[in-house]
């Protein structure tokens, strides 16, 4: 079967409320309870889903270790629609995550063409927008990183071709680099807990990329020696091809523990400290003592032609280093939400939700929610028109560009990847 999703279409109409029935997806609101503080791309619905994220949010509460990741493929320049998973970074590092960057050059290769020459040129700009952002933590580009590419060797153990077919639509025809740049995001999503320790890892990403986090998710509950399961009055530990010394340990961590052959179970003692324990216990005996990643979904920044932002359509994105006049005519030119004469303009008023400029606003260039509120009112009301409001908004988009290209190029020296 085609999957619904396919994370290397540029050109693609996601139904957000089917593709979270389907899949399993929760709202975010089902843990805005649970952070101290909510961010703005929370806040004003750019992120919308999550799986999991109330393990992060346990972390960021109690300041116990978790790991933020997210990869760049470096198949063209960065622009304004990269923004947002940059900025859920850098809040998450800021929270007390572990900040880890990869530059998905294999991937770009793969599936792109790119050679290896523009993969390293394009990484560094993307980077620079990282540091331009404030993001502190790893960076690596995939092709460089020795250690990654053995974990997706590792990982690959786990996953057959028809699962990939299934998944992604692959078939006969597909080549297999292409495959491989499959296994290595697996890799990458998985790479912080065997960098530092194991800890609840959270990808942030766009709904497209929903694939990759299922398939990762599995691939770690695969690599896991054991399962622990709560049960009616105990917890079972139930091996997974581990070692009968592995087994025995759990037996004896536990005291009263009961060993059978393939599992031990434990009575009065909280999942919570089972789990971790077993999980020390994997480690001890080579394991990798995987916890499954999280996720959070984003909606698409719109191009300012219609649908998705992306660079294979220059004139639906701004690039960081696009001359002022280019950039005011693509504002100029974007797609808004107003009415098709200006008297029914004053008298309807515009939508707002429709409106290519207003979302950019929405996204980057209002940082202030009454400020955001009043563009909106001002919209809906007919009191200001189209005209007006993308002269404003490109105003706005401008100054953000010459601010954020200074930064970038003060962050040029911290472009230093592993």
């Amino acid at each position: 079967m085609v999957p619904d999703i396919n994370p290397w279409s540029s050109n693609q109409t996601i139904d957000i409320d089917k593709l979270f029935s389907e899949f399993g997806i929760e709202s975010i609101c089902s843990v805005l309870s649970e952070i101290p503080e909510i961010p703005y791309f929370m806040r004003r619905g750019i992120v919308v889903g999550h799986r999991d994220y109330h393990q992060i949010a346990s972390a960021i509460r109690n300041k116990t270790p978790f790991h933020i990741l997210t990869g760049f493929m470096p198949s063209g320049h960065p622009h304004l629609g990269h923004l947002m998973v940059m900025k859920e970074v850098v809040w998450h590092v800021q929270q007390g995550g572990n900040g880890y960057v990869t530059i998905a050059d294999r991937e770009a290769h793969a599936v792109r063409g790119i050679s290896w020459e523009k993969c390293g040129e394009l990484g560094k700009e993307y980077l620079s927008c990282l540091y331009a952002l404030g993001f502190e933590g790893t960076t690596y580009y995939q092709s460089k990183n020795e250690r990654l590419k053995d974990l997706a060797f590792e990982a690959a153990t786990k996953v057959n071709f028809s699962e990939l077919t299934a998944i992604y639509g692959f078939s006969p025809e597909t080549d297999l680099a292409h495959a491989e740049s499959v296994i290595m995001q697996v890799a990458d999503i998985l790479y912080p807990q065997i960098d530092r320790v194991p800890a609840p890892t959270l990808v942030p990403v766009g709904i497209d990329q929903d694939p990759h986090i299922r398939l990762t998710r599995g691939v770690a509950h695969k690599m896991r020696m054991f399962t622990v399961e709560e049960r009616d009055g105990y917890i079972s530990v139930r091996s997974k091809n581990a070692p009968e010394e592995a087994l025995k340990a759990v037996h004896k961590s536990f005291s009263g523990s009961k060993k059978y052959e393939g599992h031990v179970d434990i009575k009065g003692m909280p999942c919570a400290d089972v789990s971790q324990k077993v999980r020390e216990i994997e480690l001890a005996h080579g394991g990798f003592g995987f916890f499954t990643p999280s996720s959070t979904y984003h909606i698409f920044m719109p191009g300012l032609t219609g649908g998705k932002m992306s660079s294979s359509i220059p004139e639906s994105t701004i690039g960081f280093f696009e001359p002022e006049a280019t950039v005011r005519k693509k504002v100029m030119n974007g797609i808004t939400g107003g009415r098709m004469t200006l008297e029914e303009q004053k008298r309807l008023g515009g939508e707002p939700d429709k409106c290519s400029l207003y979302l950019l606003n929405l996204f980057h260039m209002v940082t202030d929610d009454n400020d955001l509120q009043k563009i909106r009112q001002r919209c809906e009301q007919g009191d200001i028109t189209c005209g007006q409001c993308k002269k404003e908004t490109a105003d706005r988009v401008i100054l953000f560009l010459k601010v954020f290209r200074e930064k970038m190029d003060a962050a040029s020296e911290k472009i230093g990847v592993r």
